[in-house]
């Protein structure tokens, strides 16, 4: 059969109905609803989810992404090996504490957060953050779980929510680089520390980073459900002015607006938008969260990720270039920036400026850049229909990109 011209949603409808499995059959399997299948194969609904790409993959017994997508071939059993130096001693550093080989703490939980906290500020301004970050997390893993066993009473919350904070650092530098399992830990274990702390920043961080990881994972009506928990815990200190209540209340509300953005509800997701502009203009100036990265920036970064969700790459190319890219203060946030203008180029098939912009976001960080799945995606497709220099170019890109995901 010829599916040359198709979309992904009508891929996945005819490979469903070529091997005789219903829509409530596939959706089970891959842990959604019926009605979720039935607006992605209609095109209702936008599916850039890797890891539901991949299950819907095994599920119809596709070994090519491009078979459903559509785009450059992608083996998925290559999407396995996908990974970094540091995750093995990162998790063997899981593993130990978890049947309790650590050693005496010799942090108290003062000097834990100030180093959990220098790790993040790294992760924020490093071109090389997993490197580099990832190179500091095992030795704070275990000081961490040592510091909580060594103390009682308020001291023990106080090490429990930087444990939190910091196991939200290990989620972030996992992604996309181990085993969902992995990952699902990491996320486990900074909700469980944040509990333990039971402080309303605590508690409302561990809200965000859990509605981050179902975002990922295309649950979008459940990270919703979660920020809107984070904010209320949150909405007391945010009336009191706190800077960093109001870091994690803005991210909240725009893990929400990017939900709604890859659900397809526009409305719902310039409302989040709009909210977070709001906390963004309460904030203190030249104040930005140091996990989050939330200051006004941000907002309209989250802009440009909506409108591009949404199908609106003028939109989100106009959005971009309104924002002031030096002064944002996260290296991270600045890569993806030009990473999703790259991608709004590309989807008006304006071909040399994408490249442009791609190339820009990887000499911001390289690592950033080439560790997300779609954007490899993106320099395999740029390299494949750009011409002259700028195929040159993407195609280097597409290189540099492979061997960081194979060092």
């Amino acid at each position: 059969m010829d599916f040359s011209g198709l979309t992904t949603g009508e891929r996945i409808r005819l490979r469903r109905e070529g091997r005789g499995m219903s829509r409530a059959v596939v959706a089970g399997l891959v842990g959604r609803s019926t009605d979720w299948l039935k607006k992605i194969e209609r095109d209702e609904r936008q599916l850039r989810s890797l890891p539901l790409l991949l299950q819907l993959a095994s599920v119809l017994g596709v070994s090519d992404l491009s078979e459903l997508t559509g785009e450059s071939p992608v083996q998925v059993a290559a999407w396995a090996k996908v990974g970094h130096p540091a995750v093995p001693e990162i998790r063997r550093a899981m593993r130990e504490v978890s049947f309790g080989a650590v050693e005496s703490s010799q942090l108290t939980p003062n000097e834990l957060h100030r180093r959990v906290d220098a790790a993040w500020l790294l992760w924020h301004s490093s071109p090389r953050q997993r490197t580099e970050v990832g190179a500091l997390l095992p030795g704070l893993i275990r000081h961490a779980h040592a510091c909580v066993r060594a103390n009682e009473g308020v001291e023990r919350r106080r090490a429990g929510a930087a444990a939190g904070d910091l196991y939200r650092l290990v989620q972030r530098l996992l992604a996309h680089i181990c085993e969902p399992e992995l990952h699902a830990l990491a996320v486990e274990r900074g909700r469980a520390m944040s509990e333990e702390a039971d402080t309303p920043l605590a508690r409302a961080s561990a809200a965000w980073s859990s509605a981050v990881s179902l975002c990922a994972s295309g649950h979008y009506e459940d990270a919703v459900q979660l920020v809107d928990v984070g904010t209320d815990v949150l909405r007391p200190l945010v009336e009191n002015g706190s800077p960093a209540a109001m870091g994690v209340y803005g991210a909240l509300q725009l893990e929400a607006a990017a939900a709604y953005g890859l659900a397809g509800r526009d409305g719902d997701a310039f409302r989040y938008l709009d909210a977070a502009e709001v906390t963004a203009r309460r904030l203190p100036e030249g104040y930005w969260h140091p996990q989050t990265a939330f200051e006004r920036g941000n907002v309209q970064i989250l802009a440009v990720i909506v409108n591009r969700s949404l199908r609106k790459p003028g939109t989100a190319i106009s959005t971009a270039g309104r924002i002031d890219l030096p002064a944002v203060p996260s290296a991270m946030r600045r890569s993806r920036l030009l990473l999703e203008t790259a991608e709004a180029f590309a989807d008006r098939r304006e071909i040399s400026t994408a490249v442009m912009y791609l190339d820009s976001a990887a000499r911001v960080s390289t690592e950033a850049v080439a560790l997300i799945p779609w954007a490899r995606t993106l320099a395999d497709e740029l390299a494949a229909s750009a011409t002259g220099v700028e195929r040159r170019q993407a195609t280097e890109l597409a290189a540099r990109f492979k061997s960081v995901v194979l060092a």
